[in-house]
């Protein structure tokens, strides 16, 4: 059987080396990055595990936990709070995405030095809002109008921020005063010449089949994009393109390569016949949020498939890091993230072989499999603690130095 940092190293081959060392660095910070960064060792190891119950089956974006809810502006232009990454995503018993999102709970407020007994309360709440919004039988949703407490203040503060303070802040001026992408070397990295020219060739032919993009835009630059930490080092690009008709307006786009799941392999449910991995990912995106992003599309370049989206000002995430010694925010957010879940997976019932709606609602009125789903992730979570730890000395011994080598 393959140690801890084997099955790491043998997952993340393939990928780019430079950015796949920068993954392991962030990995190595803390459980709770490990814990970001191996969302393929966790369901490795559920799928031996046979303590959680297989019914009813849900779409899950297969990676929750505490980070991967965010803000975003949606196609009707209003900022909402909600599911953001679906990269996982795939048809799954619906407690394989609770037990993920209960892991982090504990895993992330223990690496922010919070006691496990608080920990507990804040898993067991989660679960208990979640059933009742299940049990409830409609999906909610989350903008200015509808929250309240700290994300309300999130909300409200984030759908302040302006395109031209996202683009000031990623561009500067070059020869004859054009503006290219900052390569700060911690957001974005240079590519190479051949490389670059390739994908501005690429960018133009896509957006002449975007009806959003089409005679109204023009590349102006691309660079290498850097975000998240389960995702570094896959292909990621983003380029800078600007208004036609107003060529002082200017927009990001994100161009990120499309890997299979880290939960294939790991169910016997039957999946669709997607067309391709970014097929997939769109397509679990669109059903499970309330509202999309108006810019989600898919593309094919040099045999590999990406997922393309505007990087917006509106996008961001709550810290907390700033949570930490502030319970009752605690217990706000996590409030939420139970609604947006048990939502997420009420608006997608009855598609492509999941529960029906009822299903979910009898789910939701039942709590015996609450106390198994906490448990697992009381246990798990010392085990991400324990991989953490093998991990870190595998790390500092230089283990993965010679990734891909």
């Amino acid at each position: 059987m393959l140690n801890i940092a084997q099955r790491v190293k043998e997952f993340n081959t393939g990928r780019v080396p430079a950015y796949t060392a920068m993954k392991y660095q962030m990995m190595a910070e803390n459980p709770f990055r490990f814990l970001r960064g191996t969302c393929h060792l966790f369901y490795e190891d559920l799928q031996k595990s046979d303590a959680l119950p297989l019914y009813p089956l849900s779409w899950i974006c297969g990676d929750l936990h505490l980070e991967n809810f965010g803000t975003y502006k949606g196609d009707n232009r209003l900022v909402y709070f909600d599911l953001n990454d679906f990269d996982e995503g795939v048809l799954a018993p619906a407690v394989w995405e609770l037990a993920r999102m209960v892991t982090s709970i504990y895993t992330g407020l223990d690496s922010l030095g919070i006691k496990k007994k608080e920990s507990t309360r804040v898993a067991g709440l989660f679960l208990e809002k979640y059933s009742s919004t299940l049990a409830n039988g409609k999906s909610r949703y989350i903008e200015p109008r509808t929250a309240d407490g700290i994300v309300q203040s999130f909300l409200e503060k984030i759908s302040e921020r302006k395109q031209k303070e996202l683009i000031r802040g990623r561009t500067e001026s070059g020869k004859g005063g054009k503006v290219l992408l900052r390569i700060d070397r911690i957001r974005f990295f240079p590519l190479e010449k051949t490389l670059k020219k390739e994908l501005m060739t690429h960018l133009q032919a896509w957006m002449k089949e975007e009806p959003l993009m089409n005679k109204r835009y023009e590349g102006m630059d691309c660079a290498f994009r850097i975000a998240g930490t389960g995702s570094l080092g896959q292909k990621r690009y983003v380029f800078l393109v600007r208004q036609i008709k107003d060529p002082q307006k200017y927009l990001l786009i994100d161009m990120k390569q499309a890997l299979p799941s880290s939960l294939t392999g790991r169910t016997n449910i039957t999946q669709p016949s997607w067309t391709s991995e970014a097929e997939r990912i769109v397509a679990i995106q669109q059903r499970m949020q309330n509202v999309c992003p108006a810019l989600l599309d898919t593309c094919r370049f040099k045999d590999d498939d990406y997922v393309v989206k505007e990087l917006q000002p509106t996008a961001d995430k709550i810290d907390f890091m700033l949570l930490r010694d502030r319970y009752n925010d605690i217990e706000c957010v996590v409030d939420d993230m139970a609604l947006l879940t048990a939502s997420a997976q009420l608006r997608s019932a009855g598609r492509q072989g999941a529960s029906l709606p009822d299903e979910l609602i009898a789910f939701g009125n039942d709590h015996h499999w609450q106390k198994g789903v906490l448990d697992y992730a009381t246990a798990y979570s010392e085990q991400v603690k324990k991989d953490y730890k093998e991990y870190f000395t595998a790390y500092k011994s230089g283990y993965f130095q010679t990734q891909n080598k």
